[in-house]
């Protein structure tokens, strides 16, 4: 499915601006920090998000991953959430803050904050550069 000429873009440190459809059907997109599993594009939301919400009602998702060296060369993958895993422990989010900023705990929590594991599988990519 990931073209293998952009599979290195799921592994860098970059952003996934990830766009999903509002309540009244408009596109909201923000940027999100990701992990690969071989399988699944999978980002940390919290169950108060809007994102969230989103796409507990429709799970249809694209994602655009811009090569932090080179901005013209990206990929972008359309796809499904298949599931939405609960983070009790912040392990998942504590695993992003560690490849992102090198910190083993991610230092933005609040309290009351309660993490989910977003899981995309991926239907369509494309790509340029």
């Amino acid at each position: 499915m990931i073209p293998e000429s952009h599979a290195d873009l799921l592994s860098v440190k970059g952003f996934a601006h990830a766009a999903t459809l509002g309540p009244d059907g408009a596109p909201q997109s923000n940027p999100v920090w990701y992990d690969w599993d071989g399988a699944h594009l999978k980002f940390s939301q919290t169950r108060t998000r809007q994102k969230l919400h989103n796409l507990e009602r429709d799970p249809r998702i694209a994602l655009s991953i811009t090569d932090p060296e080179n901005p013209y060369r990206y990929l972008e993958i359309r796809g499904r959430v298949v599931a939405i895993d609960d983070d009790p422990d912040n392990a998942f989010i504590d695993s992003l803050a560690q490849k992102y900023i090198d910190q083993e705990h991610y230092p933005w929590h609040q309290p009351g904050d309660e993490r989910v594991v977003v899981k995309v599988l991926p239907e369509h990519a494309t790509t340029m550069g």
